[in-house]
């Protein structure tokens, strides 16, 4: 039964993007039982590397709830071995997107899949069912969705900006190159629709990168928006710093405040609570919405377990009052 009390409301939506998402996928899996909890993956960042389909945002979120992910690099596979980088850089071969021996089976395979004809979703579930994952792991849509960077350097694709350079160009703008063409996942807006949801939670992912790639598709933002469940978010800036990627780096650079509050105003519209950092505790007053301080920075399972709590009772509480 949720804290609301209303024992039909079992269902949790979560949006994520990679490393930071995938933390509270993994302690939302906890707390929220088996295929309840469905978790819809930013496939923006996706793209072809060596001949290879490469979907990085949904590896990280699989190997985390698989419990695979490397806990020291956040992703890839852990105790991962290196032969074929290796192989590779002896043959001159491009080596900047490293792929682990055990991450490159999930690539092959995957591109033999879609190569005769499988969805992205249909593999996904596959791969999940057989990592004995419960969680329902969705991509945002089956269709091409690229996330796009004009910089000081020019456009470039995702993987260029982010791994090959570094984050180092000045991000200028950021477009999601065919969502507005992508069909949203049904399984997903079915999801949205069902009676039982109790909530819908937007990650502590970058809101540019992995977050916003999610809305663009079409007909998701109004799914959400027009969802009668409270929509939740947790803040990826603590103390106006990011805990991870180029989050506080883009904002700037985009003319943004660097703050939890800045990145309340990207989802202004949808949001009907807000979990931030203790840290932050100066901005609930100026948000306009409730709002939730909790300890954000997850360093072990427990911080990922007990974020996860707090926001469900976040969610809870607006239900409750809005009855």
């Amino acid at each position: 039964m949720s804290a609301a009390g209303d024992p039909r409301k079992t269902l949790v939506v979560a949006l994520c993007g990679g490393v930071g998402g995938a933390k509270l996928a993994l302690g939302l899996s906890r707390v929220v039982p088996g295929a309840d909890l469905m978790v819809v993956a930013n496939t923006g960042d996706d793209f072809e590397h060596l001949g290879l389909a490469i979907s990085p945002d949904l590896d990280t979120i699989m190997y985390t709830l698989a419990g695979l992910a490397d806990p020291r690099r956040g992703w890839g596979r852990r105790d991962e071995t290196w032969t074929f980088m290796a192989a590779l850089a002896a043959l001159g071969g491009e080596t900047w997107f490293a792929l682990g021996d055990g991450d490159l089976a999930t690539h092959l395979e995957r591109t033999r899949r879609r190569a005769a004809g499988e969805a992205l979703s249909a593999i996904t579930a596959d791969f999940c069912r057989r990592l004995k994952i419960a969680t329902r792991l969705v991509p945002m849509t089956d269709d091409t969705v690229r996330t796009r960077l004009r910089t000081d350097m020019g456009w470039l694709d995702f993987q260029d900006y982010f791994v090959r350079r570094r984050c180092a160009p000045t991000v200028l703008e950021v477009a999601y190159d065919g969502a507005a063409r992508a069909r949203a996942h049904p399984d997903v807006l079915a999801a949205l629709r069902d009676p039982r949801l109790r909530a819908i939670v937007i990650c502590p992912s970058n809101p540019f990168l992995s977050i916003e790639p999610i809305l663009a598709v079409g007909a998701l933002r109004e799914a959400i928006a027009g969802s009668a469940a409270p929509v939740v978010a947790v803040s990826p800036i603590i103390a106006g710093r990011a805990v991870k990627g180029p989050t506080a780096k883009m904002m700037s650079a985009l003319g943004l405040e660097v703050s939890a509050r800045a990145v309340a105003r990207r989802y202004r519209d949808l949001l009907d609570a807000y979990v931030l950092d203790r840290a932050d505790a100066a901005a609930v007053a100026e948000l306009g919405i409730p709002v939730t301080l909790a300890h954000t920075l997850m360093t072990t399972l427990a911080d990922r377990e007990e974020l996860a709590r707090h926001v469900l009772a976040s969610a809870d509480a607006v239900a409750k009052a809005t009855a």
